[in-house]
């Protein structure tokens, strides 16, 4: 078993109309479409864990290679055994 903690980037944006919102992205995830957003920080983070674990189970289920700290850099850890994330 391993655990794969990606790094995630949140960016402030606005709708149109002035609006605020978040956007979230996973850049070591970002060619597999690895982003989404959220009215608050709180919600693209809820919002982008969602979609990493999609992406995560498609790229298994299509036997392709997850990244890798060797091929992501700082954007990915990869530990062997369960560990638990905590963002605060």
């Amino acid at each position: 078993m391993k655990t794969y903690i990606f790094k995630v980037i949140i960016e402030k944006d606005f709708f149109d109309e002035g609006r605020e919102a978040y956007h979230a992205y996973a850049p070591a995830l970002k060619e597999k479409g690895a982003a989404t957003w959220g009215y608050t920080k709180e919600e693209a983070i809820k919002n982008i864990k969602e979609v990493i674990q999609m992406v995560v189970e498609s790229m298994l289920e299509h036997h392709e290679l997850l990244p890798s700290e060797d091929t992501a850099s700082d954007m990915v850890t990869v530990s062997t055994g369960p560990r638990v994330s905590v963002t605060v």
